[in-house]
Order: structure tokens, then sequence, then C-alpha cells
């Protein structure tokens, strides 16, 4: 009986949050990640003891509680990772992950109130995979807010992971110049209402990476991962999220280093978008070409799509087109600006397939 009664305290302990006294015999309220009072967006692999891990840029964790301060409990498997803390819909502020697990303050006030904070994984997976133990607060842990009903996914590469958005002129390139939130795929989403996943690795493709390597994850791999490690991957399950809107941004880095096989390069499309559609049974999938390619590789791109479109005869499948957006001086990705314009090119025509 005793050994059950602690087996039912450990599963409760999963469940909500629980008290204990800090160093200082002060009474503290510690949330695991996997509380029912956390609400998450974005593929997150949950553990046994509470924690979670993840790796895609843009998965956000929600909290809120009322009291005077709140911390988390946080590392990176580098020292390159970075999430974005925004509290009571305030200025956002970009923090630094360690490679050990560390305590990082979230907030700290004088007196008693109601808080709400907003997390958000500004990285990729080759910057690091974040484990999120828990959370840990002197007040108590509220409700979470409630997400939108609509959901979508976007899966593509650097540009929609966010790459270079954060862009100091001048100044050399480092993973902080990484932003989801300001990305395309986020700013469409909410301009959607809608929830999103953005399932996305920087300087790959459909069928190759950008130095023509096929045997490295490309989007039909990864796209069936939670944390797309090729040394240790984590499967992802599919029924765990249902999107109505599935948007395809993939092929810059297929197109690279030279124009890639039409027939194979159709092929390949064919395969994997009718993999989407079987997955996903309700949803509506978008294949658009993206910002980066101009000219004649857009151009085949474009045609690649259409053909693909065509051989898989769907009514749920559709096509969106792009605008060429060629970054700036200081990087070749979209710039913060160029992003919020490929949204508003993007919005009215899925407004269109989805009837919203």
């Amino acid at each position: 009986m005793r050994k059950g009664n602690i087996f039912l305290g450990a599963v409760l302990c999963l469940l909500s949050a629980f008290s204990l006294a800090d160093d200082k015999g002060q009474s503290v309220n510690l949330l695991p990640a996997t509380a029912k009072q956390v609400a998450t967006m974005g593929r997150i692999e949950t553990n046994g003891d509470g924690s979670v891990r993840f790796s895609y840029p843009g998965v956000s964790l929600w909290v809120n509680f009322e009291g005077k301060s709140l911390s988390v409990d946080v590392q990176s498997s580098s020292d390159q990772s970075y999430l974005e803390v925004i509290v009571d819909h305030g200025e956002p502020k970009a923090i630094k992950l360690p490679s050990a697990l560390k305590s990082i303050t979230l907030v700290s006030e004088a007196a008693v109130k109601k808080h709400s904070v907003e997390i958000i994984h500004r990285s990729e997976t080759w910057h690091g995979v974040v484990t999120l133990k828990q959370f840990t607060s002197d007040g108590k842990f509220l409700a979470p807010p409630k997400l939108p009903k609509r959901k979508m996914l976007v899966l593509g590469d650097s540009v929609t992971c966010g790459e270079a958005i954060e862009r100091v002129e001048g100044g050399k390139k480092d993973t902080s110049w990484w932003n989801p939130r300001l990305s395309y795929g986020m700013l469409t989403a909410q301009a959607l209402n809608a929830q999103v996943q953005l399932v996305c690795m920087g300087g790959h493709g459909l069928t190759r990476t950008w130095d023509g390597k096929t045997n490295e994850l490309n989007l039909p791999d990864y796209y069936q991962l939670t944390i797309p490690d090729q040394a240790n991957p984590v499967k992802w399950d599919q029924t765990k999220y249902e999107p109505d809107l599935i948007v395809s941004a993939i092929g810059t880095n297929d197109f690279s280093k030279d124009t890639p096989d039409r027939e194979a390069y159709v092929n390949a499309y064919v395969k994997f978008v009718s993999k989407l559609l079987n997955d996903h049974k309700h949803a509506q999938v978008v294949l658009t070409e993206g910002a980066i390619l101009n000219g004649e590789k857009k151009a085949a791109l474009a045609d690649y799509i259409a053909e693909t479109v065509k051989r898989v005869n769907s009514k749920r499948l559709h096509i969106a087109t792009s605008t060429y957006y060629p970054g700036d001086k200081t990087d070749a990705h979209p710039t913060k600006e160029q992003h919020a314009a490929m949204a508003k090119d993007l919005v009215p025509q899925l407004k269109a397939v989805m009837k919203w």
C-alpha cells in the first residue's frame, strides 16, 4: 500500500503543481513541464520525469500564475540555443541557454500579481536540443490560456526556421540572429488565428541538402520526427496534431548547386504529398516555391510543383505563389520586413483555400 501511494504521488506530480520548501525554508510551488497548467505548441517529447525536450524553432509554452516570482529549470545540449520570453504581453527578451541544467528567473516582482508568461524556442536543432524540466513560483499556478482551434503545419528550410531575421548590419552571424516569432510562418498563423508547427531544417531540401547530400535528413525524413537529430532521432506521432492546413515551402536547397532532374524530383514530391494527404485526411495542402529562388531556378521549381499537383490530382492539394525576396547586403535570407511581406502575400491565398 505504501509503495502504491508513492507511485500515485509521483504520477500526480506530473499532472499538476506541487509544493516544497526552498533552501530558506519558504514554501515554493513546482510545476513539471508536462503538467496540465502548461499549454504547449509544437513538436515536444514528453519524459516520465515531467520534463520535455524539443528542438524545432517556434515550439512554445505558456504558463499563468499569481505571485511575485517565476523561474524555469532548463538547458540545451550545446551553448548555442536561445529562448524568447514574453511576460504579460510585454517586450520579448532573448535568453541564451546554458549547457548544464540551470534555474533561470523569468519574473521577479515586489508585489503579488497575476502574470502570463510565454516561452518561444528561437533556435534550430543543429544549435542544440533543449530540455525544460519545471517551473518554480512563490505563488500559485493558474489555468493556461486556450490556444486557437485552427491548426497549421508549415514545412520548410532555413527561411521557415527564421534564420537571420535579427541580423546585425556588419556583425558576425551567430545563432542569436534566428527568430521564428517574426517568420512568415508564425506571422501567417497569427493572422489566420491558428496554432502552428514549424517543421524545418536549414540547409535541407526535399531530396538533397544545399551541398547535394542525399544521405542526410531531408523533408520526407524530418517531417516524421519530433527531434530531427540524425544520430538520435525521436519519432513524431502524426495523430497528436491534426492540422487543418499544411504549407510546404521547400526546394531552395535542392536547387542550390544546380537544377535537379525533373522526373526524379516530381516523383519524390508526389510520394511525399501523398503521404501528407494520407496522414492528415482532413487537411488542405498548399505547395509554394519560397522566397529565395529567382529566375530560371524559380521557374523550374514552379513547374515541378505544378506537375506534382497535376499527378496527385487531389481537390485538397493547392499552389500558392511566392514573391522573390533577396535579403540584404548582410545576409541572403529574407529580412524581418520581408518576412512580414511574405506573410502578407500568403494570407489571402490561404484564406481563399480554407474559406477562413
